[in-house]
């Protein structure tokens, strides 16, 4: 009968663990037998603590530490964007002092600016606008869905000064994404600068290629 009794009581407790509480609302913390680490001593950014000399949590880099660039980020430079200060507002902002934007390019416009903004704009935005502008890009096909991404080759898109447009790649608009953390700022532009040139030749004709060119177009 005792043990009966016991194994009886033990049911009925375990129960109301089980059961007893579901769904109910309280103020007060869980019950946690094990804290699986939840709470632990750990430094916070630029908390402070009585453990260091100086008070700071931070710890200052090793003295004679230098700078290193991996080998991706010298292969792919575009993965590490400087913080330097532009003294050019309209290089690193694209507005204007009136706050409006501005147009025109503030950077050396030459072949390897072209090939560097050809470059970025395949990695980053050919995925969304395609390749060659158009918004047909890979996640806007039926598979992925994207509806709002636009084409970059209306005309909309390309009466915007070139200010606007380097802005909305710096810090994005609607549906997509700022760059700016991504992108150098000089880079940002050269991006702008291949995109007029994808403008430029979705809404050119045969009279704009040199004489000497057409033959080769088969024309």
């Amino acid at each position: 009968m005792r043990q009966f009794l016991i194994i009886y009581a033990f049911l009925v407790i375990l129960v109301l663990v089980v059961f007893g509480f579901r769904g109910c609302k309280s103020s007060n913390p869980p019950l946690r037998i094990f804290s699986d680490m939840d709470e632990q001593a750990r430094f916070h950014p630029q908390g402070k603590t009585s453990f260091f000399s100086d008070g700071r949590m931070d710890r200052p880099p090793v003295p004679g530490t230098v700078p290193f660039v991996t080998e991706m980020q010298g292969t792919y430079d575009h993965l590490s964007p400087d913080n330097r200060l532009r003294e050019s507002g309209y290089l690193a902002t694209g507005r204007l002092e009136d706050g409006s934007y501005g147009d025109g390019m503030p950077i050396q416009v030459n072949y390897d600016a072209m090939l560097r903004g050809q470059k970025l704009y395949d990695i980053y935005c050919g995925i969304c606008h395609g390749r060659t502008g158009n918004g047909e890009g890979v996640v806007a096909n039926e598979r992925y869905g994207f509806a709002t991404i636009i084409s970059l080759l209306q005309t909309r898109i390309m009466d915007q000064p070139d200010g606007e447009i380097f802005d909305v790649i710096t810090n994005g608009r609607n549906t997509m994404g700022a760059y700016g953390s991504k992108i150098r700022v000089e880079d940002r532009w050269k991006v702008v600068l291949y995109l007029r040139a994808l403008q430029r030749a979705n809404a050119a004709s045969v009279e704009d290629v040199p004489a000497e060119k057409r033959g080769e177009l088969g024309i």
